[in-house]
């Protein structure tokens, strides 16, 4: 299975949303705080209330090494999921990254650990830790649902889920868009005749032409 997780990792998210059909992807507001930042691991889910991340601390304790943290505070923005000490934790646990459907703070301090990090935005409030809410359950990142053990792939474009059971198929759907859209880049960008070309057929198509 770790092969899967790799070989997902390698593939754009553009193509494994394009697999799915777009029916998979998480809000767009969720993006890396570098846009280098890249994930691929199976999600440990954290439903969390706003104003309280006592169970991103818990989720830490069942998490595996290379696990995704993917945590919903329903897009509450005015207080962080984490900081950047609970970041500092995630990555010394060796966790593969965390995406919040929130906000996060300390943004300078976690940029410098260059651990992956996607979230919604950055505020300056911090969270209590009072211990309301669930780990390993559904949640909802937009309109993405993840369960726990789904595959979280993340990248510049944005953050899929992949739901398990749906590995297969979708990898080698993944694959085949890719290397539809290499062969067509080939193809029809070689030089301005072809490209033409290209678009006359298309809008002649559209046309019904």
């Amino acid at each position: 299975m770790r092969q899967v997780i790799e070989e997902f990792g390698r593939l754009p998210t553009t193509c494994i949303s394009d697999a799915m059909q777009g029916l998979h992807n998480f809000d767009p507001a969720v993006k890396p705080l570098k846009e280098e930042y890249r994930i691929c691991g199976r999600a440990i889910t954290v439903k969390m209330p706003a104003g309280d991340n006592m169970m991103v601390l818990a989720a830490m304790k069942e998490a595996r090494p290379g696990d995704i943290l993917v945590i919903d505070s329903g897009n509450h923005a005015y207080r962080a999921v984490a900081g950047d000490f609970v970041i500092g934790l995630a990555q010394t646990l060796g966790l593969g990254g965390v995406v919040a459907y929130g906000t996060i703070r300390d943004v300078q301090s976690i940029k410098a650990l260059n651990f992956p990090v996607f979230c919604t935005g950055t505020t300056v409030a911090c969270s209590q830790k009072i211990g309301a809410g669930a780990i390993n359950v559904p949640i909802a990142c937009g309109h993405a649902i993840v369960h726990p053990g789904d595959i979280i792939i993340g990248d510049a474009d944005g953050v899929v889920t992949v739901p398990q059971g749906e590995e297969a198929a979708v990898l080698a759907a993944a694959r085949k868009k890719l290397e539809s859209d290499e062969e067509r880049a080939r193809r029809v960008l070689a030089d301005a005749r072809s490209a033409m070309e290209y678009i006359n057929h298309l809008v002649a198509a559209g046309r019904g032409k």
